[in-house]
């Protein structure tokens, strides 16, 4: 999944960015409140984590500006420990769920987990899908019962899919998920995982839709 850091510390930012790489997200970083509001005109994410306390336009701006174009894009504000009348204003202005500072890592991936859960209309912490089970919470794999090794990119790709059967993908929207600006992503990369894949978990559930890009069917195989 690709996510928007919105975080003026450099030093929790660069934190936050390595936790979250590592645990296979694309992770877009900016540093002020106006350089966010541009990049979200352009660019979509499947969630934000946004700092109220911004250089140049203050988070709460930010949010407030987010609901009023209508994008719905699941938020969650980091503020202060004492900072309770800020956290009730961003809740207020959209805001989907609050981290207080200085948050443990493990608490803020289990709440991005939950607001991403939330916004694929999820309740269930796994799904599962014609014989294939994904847990988003320990990224754990299984067919039929059996557990099975991806990498991080290949989770990506299988969970897009997989909680969207019957919904064609591209292979821009797939990059978009999985590849943050600064990734180099070779011509080829989403194939290559998707073969990957295919020899992981049955070469039938994931479907090319010639010119138009990949889904798994509706129809269990």
């Amino acid at each position: 999944m690709r996510l928007l850091l919105i975080e003026d510390d450099t030093m929790i930012g660069e934190s936050v960015l390595d936790l979250l790489r590592n645990e296979g997200y694309a992770v877009d970083w900016v540093k002020d409140g106006a350089l966010a509001l541009s990049v979200l005109e352009d660019q979509p994410y499947d969630l934000i984590l946004l700092d109220l306390g911004l250089p140049l336009c203050d988070g709460l701006t930010v949010l407030k500006t987010l609901r009023d174009r209508k994008n719905r894009t699941p938020v969650l504000v980091a503020t202060a420990r004492d900072a309770i009348a800020q956290r009730i204003e961003g809740l207020d202005a959209g805001a989907d769920d609050y981290i207080v500072k200085p948050y443990d890592l493990g608490e803020m991936l289990a709440r991005i987990r939950s607001l991403v859960r939330r916004a694929a209309g999820r309740a269930e912490p796994v799904y599962t899908y014609a014989g294939v089970s994904i847990d988003p919470a320990t990224r754990e794999v299984t067919v039929d019962g059996l557990p099975v090794v991806v990498s991080a990119r290949e989770w990506v790709i299988l969970e897009l899919l997989l909680v969207r059967p019957g919904m064609v993908l591209s292979r821009k929207q797939l990059e978009e998920r999985m590849y943050s600006w600064k990734d180099g992503v070779s011509s080829n990369a989403i194939e290559v995982h998707i073969h990957s894949l295919r020899k992981k978990i049955g070469a039938e559930l994931i479907q090319n839709v010639r010119g138009v890009g990949y889904m798994i069917s509706k129809e269990s195989p």
